[in-house]
């Protein structure tokens, strides 16, 4: 066990959270596979449904034999007689001792139920996880990050939801309205028939609203989701919408999107209303014809006048049995929605699939591309073509050229984020394809344009994935990223928490933590996309000096419109329209006048560096 550091220590079996990837089914897309899953998930934890499932019987008893005591009583008074107080006190002491079980027998029962729901809950929420993670970078740039986020939630807790109105809801109903019809047949049969023909009615009323529940809930789902992106797109938006004075168009196009839900949930929620309002109607009808009936009995001498309570509870208690089943049924489309919305993402293929794929434990730095050319699954034309280099290990080669030319997509491919359409990438003469990607990316460190900070504190976006670090080591990568230069101007040092995207720092103190990121873990292979491209001079001498001590041997790869970052590279390659049209080191391109020249005439590459 283990403390959870509030409450009671946590048990075994409540840390353990299932991966539920294999349960999902191809045709869970649809929607035609979500009952299927919902059978595999509480077959899974069978043994804590018959448990919890027994708790309830024990723990619901007296709301059965309530109904029975209390016909006896009237009878009994009814008749008359001698010893009628003791043969009363005896029936009421074994009533309100099945009555006082109900505290443990209800504890045990929620323990069970309670834990093996949120274990289901904790299972989906990991599996979408762990499928986020697996799922290559073209799906992430594919799909809006609100939509995720509103299946990790929205649909999660629908699925969450859902689940519980089956154990804790459906469950008992069915096992109270058969331990109701049981003791009614056992009384007498022919209010058992009775029950039998009248109560089915409220089942019709499923096909009348099941179309309607199905699409309602569809459209409800889908403005939630493009909602969500909204609003994800315009947080991030904000800096420059207030910068434009842009404030009311925002407000007006997101008031579109918030009207258009307002709407479907309006039309969800109506549909809901009447479908619930038609049930309790026509319950409340069956259950005056009930009274009559029995009524009617006990006027014929067919029964006691007390069992009239017996019958009339009970064919309240199976009446609303039945309509929470019958109710149940917008949370079961709405939950099968759900579940077609989760299965997108978890029975995606575009996942990154290493499994037999060489480990890699050592990378040198040696890459070269033999004839490479590359284009997206959706393009009309290559976006790289043709393109061989070759980098030793310990060189730095830079990548230049006007915006769309293709480096980016170069530097994609050297991490493995891009497969080559046509020839191969080769590193230390192997096969990029046939790699372990997980595994080689461990030997590589990525400086993006945009650094890439999470709110905490500056040692712990640093250390990221980091364990065992010394401080000595810290230490010397905050000296070597040039970071010690604005240390003194905040509150709490390197514990300085940063904020949001690391928001309460400059451009460049934010490209240097990126850098130390890099550094402490030590990489054969080095990717700087673009890494000053966005700064001012001041923040790019201090970046450039903590690129400077980064890069000494390393294979490195530069994107970059400075001739500063790119003067002392080995190898300069020149792209346009996805080819290297020339390459060479600085002072031969210079020379040659040629494409290079040009771009640092045309100002591609910023003249004022150029001294």
């Amino acid at each position: 066990m283990s403390d959870t550091g509030k409450g009671r220590p946590l048990l075994d079996d409540e840390k353990y959270i299932p991966d539920y990837e294999g349960l999902f089914t191809e045709e869970g897309k649809e929607g035609g596979a979500g009952g299927r899953l919902l059978l595999k998930l509480l077959k899974q934890n069978a043994l804590k449904i018959i448990v919890s499932t027994f708790m309830f019987i024990v723990k619901a008893s007296p709301v059965w034999i309530i109904p029975v005591v209390t016909a006896s009583v009237i009878n009994i008074v009814t008749e008359g007689g001698e010893g009628i107080m003791s043969d009363i006190l005896v029936k009421v002491g074994i009533l309100l001792f099945l009555i006082l079980q109900n505290i443990p027998t209800h504890m045990l029962y929620a323990r069970y139920s309670d834990n093996m729901l949120r274990t289901v809950g904790a299972g989906l929420r990991n599996t979408l996880i762990k499928k986020l993670q697996h799922l290559s970078i073209s799906y992430h740039k594919e799909i809006e990050s609100g939509r995720v986020q509103s299946k990790f939630m929205r649909d999660i807790d629908a699925i969450e939801f859902l689940n519980h109105h089956l154990v804790k809801g459906v469950l008992p109903s069915i096992i109270s309205i058969i331990i109701s019809m049981g003791i009614t047949i056992y009384k007498s049969p022919i209010v058992a028939g009775f029950f039998v023909v009248i109560i089915p009615f409220n089942v019709v009323l499923i096909r009348l609203f099941k179309n309607k529940m199905r699409d309602t809930n569809h459209r409800f789902r889908e403005e939630s989701e493009d909602i969500s992106a909204k609003v994800s797109t315009m947080l991030e938006m904000i800096p420059v919408t207030k910068a434009h004075g842009l404030e009311d168009l925002e407000i007006r196009n997101l008031e579109k999107n918030i009207t258009r839900l307002k709407h479907s949930g309006l039309e969800l929620d109506r549909a809901t209303a009447y479908f619930g309002s038609v049930v309790w109607m026509i319950s409340r009808a069956l259950s005056a014809v009930c009274l009559l009936f029995t009524a009617y009995l006990a006027l014929e001498g067919k029964m006691d006048v007390g069992d009239i309570v017996i019958y009339q509870t009970y064919f309240n208690s199976i009446s609303g049995d039945v309509q929470s089943l019958v109710n149940v049924y917008p949370q079961l489309t709405k939950g099968l929605e759900s579940i077609r919305s989760v299965s997108e993402i978890v029975l995606s293929d575009k996942v990154e699939d290493n499994r037999g794929k060489q480990r890699v434990k050592t990378v040198k730095g040696n890459i070269r591309f033999d004839n490479v050319s590359f284009r997206y699954h959706d393009g009309n034309e290559d976006v790289v073509r043709n393109l061989s280099f070759e980098a030793r290990q310990g060189e730095c080669i830079a990548f230049v050229g006007a915006s769309g030319s293709g480096k980016t997509t170069v530097m994609n491919m050297i991490i493995g984020f891009l497969q080559s359409t046509e020839g191969r990438v080769l590193i230390d003469g192997k096969d990029i394809k046939s790699l372990n990607l997980s595994e080689y990316r461990h030997h590589i460190s990525v400086v993006p344009q945009s650094s890439i900070l999470f709110t905490g504190t500056i040692r712990e976006n640093i250390l990221y994935g980091m364990e065992n670090v010394s401080d000595e080591e810290f230490m010397r990568v905050i000296r070597l990223a040039n970071i010690e230069e604005f240390l003194p101007q905040l509150p709490n040092g390197v514990d300085t928490v940063i904020g949001e995207h690391g928001n309460k720092l400059s451009g460049g103190q934010k490209q240097r933590i990126s850098i130390a990121r890099a550094i402490i873990r030590d990489p054969s292979i080095l990717i700087l996309d673009e890494a000053t491209s966005a700064l001012d001079n001041v923040s790019e001498y201090h970046v450039q000096k903590a690129i400077n001590g980064l890069i000494k041997d390393r294979t490195t790869f530069i994107v970059a419109h400075r001739l500063s970052t790119i003067r002392n590279a080995d190898k300069i390659v020149v792209m346009e329209k996805g080819m290297a049209v020339e390459m060479g080191s600085f002072e031969e391109l210079m020379a040659k006048k040629g494409k290079f020249y040009e771009l640092k005439e045309l100002s591609e590459i910023r003249p004022a560096d150029y001294m």
